[in-house]
C-alpha cells in the first residue's frame, strides 16, 4: 500500500472576505495518490495566526471548519495541515477578513443624578475580542458631544464616569468600538442611546447689594448671597472680588457681608454657593463714586540747600472740608509731622525723603503721591593725592590719582585737570579716581581736581598737586684706572656711572670670587662716582661689576671687568737682587781659588 500527497489546499466559503455575522466555512482538502484502493485515516489541523483552532480525523480527503456567526476575531492567516501514514503535508497560507464589527452594549449605573456627581457608563462587546479603542459621548441638549476615549488591551469591555456640571439637564450617553485590522482602524456602529436625568442639589445663589444704585464713598453697603437647597449638609456660600474672598458661611442658606465704601470696592462681585463637587455662581457689577480725590501734596522747592525753609502745602481740588495731615516716608512706618495742610520748617541734610500728605472726609482717607525731597550740605575743598602714596611715578607706569571731599550731600560730581585740560569728570558719592597713562619726562603740568553737588556754593578746587617723574637707570658701566692689570700696594681708581636715570642714585661696587663681596656704596645726585682704592693687593685679584639703582626700584647691572693684581717693580728687584748677589759670590770665590792655585 503505496500512498503520495499531491498537494494540500485551504479555501474559505463564501469568500476570503465575510460581513460579520455572516457564517463562514474553512475548507481543507488532501489530494492524495494511491498504489490500490485502500482506506487511509486523515488527521486534519487548522491553524489561525499559527495556534490551532480546529482539528478532525477522517477518512475522506475534505475537512470543514464551520464559523456559523464570524467575527472581526476571526479575521487572519488560516493554514491547514494534513497528517496521513507518517507523512505530513500543509497548504499555503490563506488570509480571511470578517469586516464590520458587532453593535456595542451600554449600561448606566444610574438614570437619575445631581449635579456634582458623576455618571458611570460601561461599554461591552460580549462577542468580540481585544485588543480594543473604546469610545465614550457625552451630549448635552443642542450642543457638541464630549468625548472620553480608553484603550483595552486585555479585554472586551471598558467602564468610564462623567462628571455632572453645572447646567446639565438631561443628558445623553453612547458609545462605539474600533479595533485595528489590515493596518487601518475598523469602527463598529454606535451602541445604545440611554438618558440621565439631572436634578439640581440647590439653585443658582441670589446676589444683590443695597444701596442697589448711586453708591458713593463713605457709604455703608451690603450684600446679600442666598440660594435654595434641597439639603442643608455641607452647604458653603462664598462672596469673592477679584478671586479675594470676603467673606464665607457653611450649612446656612444666606451670606451678608457689609463695608464702608471705597473707590476701589467698585468692580465685579462674585458669590459661588458650593455642595460636593456641584457649584453655581452668581455675578454682580458695584459701581462706587469718588467722594473726592486724591490730595496734592506740593512742595517751594525740591532741592535745596540746608538751613534754607522749605514749606509743604496739601490740598484737595474742590474740596476744602478735609481733615490733612502731612507725613514722611519710612520704611519702619510714616512718620507723622502735622495736622494741617501746610508745614513751613527750616531743613537739613536729615530731611531728605519722600513726603505724602492724607486727607479725611466722612471716615474715607486718602493720599497723595509722594514728593521727594532733596535736602543739600555743601562739598569741602577736595584734596588730590596719588594713590600709592609718594607724589610722583615711574616713567613708563600709569599714574592714578585720587579725589576726595571729606563732606557733601551726594551726587558729587569730580572733574580731573591736567594743565588747563580737562581729563575726566566722575559722578560718585565721596570720591573719585582718575588713572593718567600718558606719563612724559618733561611734562611739567600739575594736576587738580574740582568737586561740586547740587548746592549752590558751586564749585570747590583743590591745591595744584606736581608729580615727580622718576626715569629709570639705563645702562650701568663700569671701568678702572689702570685697566686690567694693577701693580701691587698701587691705587686704583673705578667709575661707575650710567647714560640715564633721575638723582639721586644708589651706586654699588661688588668683587667676585668664590662670593659677591659689596666694597662700595654711595648714593648721589650725579649719574657717576668715583671709588679709589689706596692700595691693591694680591688678593685683590677678581671680577668687578656696579650696580645703580633709584626710586624706581629696578637694578641695573654693569658688564663685569676683570683686573689682575701683579709685582711691584722694587719688589722685582728684590728677587733679583735675591737670586743674583749669591751667584755672584759663587763667581768670585771661584775665581779666588782658581788664582790661588796658580800662585802654588
Amino acid at each position: 500500500e503505496v500512498f503520495t500527497f499531491n498537494k494540500v489546499e485551504i479555501k474559505v466559503q463564501p469568500s476570503f472576505k465575510v460581513k460579520n455575522g455572516d457564517p463562514m466555512s474553512i475548507v481543507c482538502h488532501a489530494d492524495i495518490s494511491k498504489s490500490t484502493d485502500f482506506q487511509l485515516k486523515h488527521n486534519f489541523t487548522i491553524f489561525k495566526d499559527g495556534k490551532v483552532v480546529f482539528t478532525t480525523v477522517s477518512g475522506k480527503g475534505d475537512a470543514r471548519y464551520e464559523i456559523s456567526v464570524a467575527r472581526s476575531s476571526d479575521t487572519g492567516v488560516y493554514e491547514c495541515t494534513v497528517e496521513a501514514g507518517g507523512k505530513t503535508k500543509s497548504s499555503n497560507s490563506l488570509r480571511v477578513w470578517v469586516k464590520g464589527m458587532t453593535k456595542p452594549i451600554l449600561t448606566v449605573e444610574k438614570k437619575e443624578v445631581l449635579e456634582g456627581e458623576v455618571v458611570k457608563l460601561r461599554c461591552e462587546l460580549p462577542e468580540e475580542e481585544p485588543p480594543l479603542y473604546f469610545y465614550f459621548w457625552k451630549t448635552k441638549m443642542n450642543s457638541t458631544p464630549k468625548e472620553k476615549d480608553v484603550f483595552e488591551p486585555y479585554r472586551n469591555f471598558s467602564v468610564v464616569e462623567f462628571a455632572v456640571e453645572e447646567g446639565d439637564n438631561i443628558l445623553q450617553f453612547d458609545c462605539f468600538v474600533k479595533r485595528y485590522v489590515q493596518s487601518e482602524f475598523e469602527s463598529s456602529e454606535h451602541s445604545n442611546k440611554t438618558l440621565v436625568t439631572v436634578r439640581e442639589p440647590f439653585i443658582k445663589p441670589a446676589l444683590s447689594v443695597k444701596p442697589s444704585s448711586n453708591i458713593t464713598e463713605g457709604d455703608r453697603i451690603q450684600f446679600e448671597c442666598s440660594t435654595v437647597v434641597a439639603r442643608m449638609r455641607d452647604i458653603e456660600i462664598i462672596l469673592q472680588k477679584n478671586k479675594t474672598i470676603l467673606s464665607s458661611v457653611r450649612d446656612e442658606k444666606i451670606l451678608k457681608y457689609s463695608a464702608v465704601a471705597t473707590l476701589e470696592d467698585s468692580g465685579e462681585y462674585l458669590c459661588k454657593v458650593e455642595q460636593g463637587k456641584a457649584s453655581k455662581t452668581t455675578k454682580l457689577n458695584v459701581d462706587v463714586s469718588e467722594l473726592f480725590p486724591k490730595p496734592i501734596l506740593s512742595a517751594s522747592m525740591n532741592k535745596l540747600d540746608e538751613n534754607k525753609e522749605l514749606t509743604l502745602s496739601c490740598s484737595v481740588s474742590g474740596f476744602r472740608k478735609a481733615n490733612f495731615s502731612i507725613l514722611r516716608k519710612n520704611s519702619n512706618g510714616d512718620v507723622w509731622l502735622k495736622n494741617f495742610r501746610n508745614l513751613t520748617m527750616r531743613v537739613d541734610v536729615n530731611d531728605t525723603g519722600s513726603y505724602i500728605c492724607k486727607a479725611e472726609v466722612k471716615g474715607i482717607v486718602k493720599e497723595s503721591k509722594p514728593v521727594r525731597i532733596n535736602v543739600y550740605a555743601p562739598v569741602s575743598k577736595p584734596t588730590l593725592s596719588v594713590v600709592s602714596g609718594l607724589p610722583e611715578v615711574v616713567l613708563g607706569k600709569p599714574l592714578r590719582l585720587i579725589c576726595r571731599s571729606a563732606t557733601g550731600t551726594p551726587p558729587i560730581t569730580f572733574t580731573f585737570y591736567k594743565g588747563n585740560e580737562v581729563k575726566k569728570t566722575v559722578i560718585n558719592d565721596t570720591y573719585a579716581t582718575f588713572l593718567d597713562e600718558n606719563i612724559r619726562q618733561n611734562d611739567k603740568r600739575g594736576y587738580k581736581c574740582d568737586a561740586k553737588n547740587n548746592h549752590s556754593s558751586g564749585v570747590k578746587t583743590s591745591n595744584i598737586l606736581n608729580i615727580t617723574v622718576i626715569v629709570p637707570i639705563r645702562n650701568a658701566s663700569l671701568g678702572s684706572v689702570p685697566y686690567g692689570v694693577v701693580e701691587d700696594g698701587s691705587e686704583a681708581a673705578f667709575l661707575c656711572s650710567v647714560n640715564e636715570g633721575s638723582w639721586p642714585i644708589l651706586f654699588r661696587i661688588f668683587r667676585k670670587t668664590d662670593h659677591e663681596v659689596l666694597l662700595f656704596e654711595k648714593s648721589e645726585n650725579a649719574d657717576r662716582v668715583m671709588w679709589r682704592k689706596e692700595a691693591m693687593h694680591r688678593q685683590d685679584t677678581g671680577t668687578y661689576y656696579c650696580m645703580a639703582s633709584n626710586r624706581a626700584n629696578v637694578d641695573v647691572k654693569s658688564h663685569p671687568i676683570t683686573i689682575s693684581v701683579i709685582l711691584a717693580s722694587w719688589q722685582k728687584g728684590i728677587i733679583a737682587a735675591f737670586v743674583l748677589i749669591p751667584i755672584a759670590g759663587a763667581v768670585i770665590f771661584t775665581l779666588w781659588w782658581f788664582l790661588w792655585k796658580k800662585k802654588k
